[in-house]
């Protein structure tokens, strides 16, 4: 068997640093030069945000006619015994709550928003004596129909309803409304900046910046509080309800670039 041989040749790792270090310290040198540049890109647009920009405000008001009415029908009853209280309130208040359907208010739009039980008392000679019970209940009744805004109003005192109250009425769709409102004041933005320009002798640039803030009043009738017919039926005036017109008010701030 023949010998073969072989010539390996072996370089020392030493003849490789020079190479390993520049191909690190270029590596490092782009590592640095891309952290140098995001930082001058973010302190431009910082200094740029703070001092060079203006914020200009409007408003923007439209009117639209409310198709929704929300009261509060509360039945306040007093007895010696707890279960007097209740029983006279519960009968006064299945009373309504009937009616109110009668005339076509749906189950969905009746709501309990309150029921209390609390005792009176009298106090003689720095004592107090329990010397009966008072119970009140309110029904939450929202109106779709406007035209028997009255009726309910009647129909509810004429059957117990001795505390009557914080009517109010609403759009209920008011999308579309508030976007009128937000063009509006958008626009109006806009000229007051043009204004500005002219006035200050400024150039504005583009857009940065929006913010949009609502106030959405809603008309309110309150003056019900304390008619009734105390449980048993009689004719109570209807009064004459007008639900008018609700403002839909949205305010905008548009922030400019200043060149």
């Amino acid at each position: 068997m023949e010998e073969q041989s072989y010539n390996i040749k072996i370089i020392p790792p030493k003849e490789y640093l020079p190479y390993v270090f520049l191909g690190v310290g270029i590596i490092l040198i782009l590592f640095l030069a891309v952290l140098s540049i995001n930082g001058i890109k973010e302190s431009r647009y910082i200094g740029r945000t703070e001092a060079n920009t203006i914020n200009i405000s409007a408003e923007g008001k439209v009117f639209g006619k409310p198709d929704i009415g929300q009261i509060n029908l509360s039945v306040v009853t007093q007895a010696a015994s707890v279960s007097a209280a209740v029983t006279e309130n519960n009968d006064k208040m299945n009373k309504i709550t009937k009616a109110m359907k009668d005339l076509g208010i749906i189950e969905d739009d009746l709501r309990t928003a309150s029921y209390n039980i609390n005792p009176s008392y009298q106090y003689t000679a720095g004592k107090s004596t329990i010397i009966g019970y008072e119970v009140s209940q309110t029904l939450e009744v929202k109106i779709r129909d406007l035209n028997k805004t009255s009726q309910i109003l009647e129909k509810s005192a004429s059957l117990g309803a001795n505390q009557v109250g914080s009517l109010s009425f609403t759009v209920d769709d008011t999308e579309n409304l508030k976007a009128e409102a937000r063009q509006q004041a958008i626009e109006k933005a806009k000229k007051k900046a043009q204004d500005m320009e002219n006035k200050l002798g400024i150039r504005l640039g583009k857009i940065i910046g929006f913010n949009e803030y609502e106030v959405s009043p809603i008309s309110a009738y309150d003056g019900f509080g304390g008619i009734g017919g105390g449980g048993a039926e009689k004719a109570v005036p209807a009064p004459q309800i007008q639900p008018g017109q609700n403002e839909i008010i949205v305010n905008v701030d548009l922030i400019f670039e200043v060149r």
